[in-house]
């Protein structure tokens, strides 16, 4: 796959996946479920979107064997 292609898939995952990490966060927070010290945007929904758009790209961009 190009690494324009990969890029692209990487970032729609990384922001769809902030969506949805923000989404059950504040699920969690208003059955409270969760603690209240966790907040949306935060440190832990950016780092899990991070690390699913770098698996995302990293499975992508892996070298062809011929």
């Amino acid at each position: 796959m190009p690494d324009f292609l990969a890029t692209l898939l990487a970032a729609l995952v990384f922001c769809l996946g902030l969506i949805a990490l923000n989404a059950l966060t504040r699920v969690a927070l208003q059955w409270h479920v969760a603690p209240m010290d966790l907040a949306e945007n935060g440190m832990l929904q950016y780092g899990l979107a991070v690390a699913a758009a770098a698996t995302v790209w990293r499975r992508t961009v892996r070298p062809r064997i011929a």
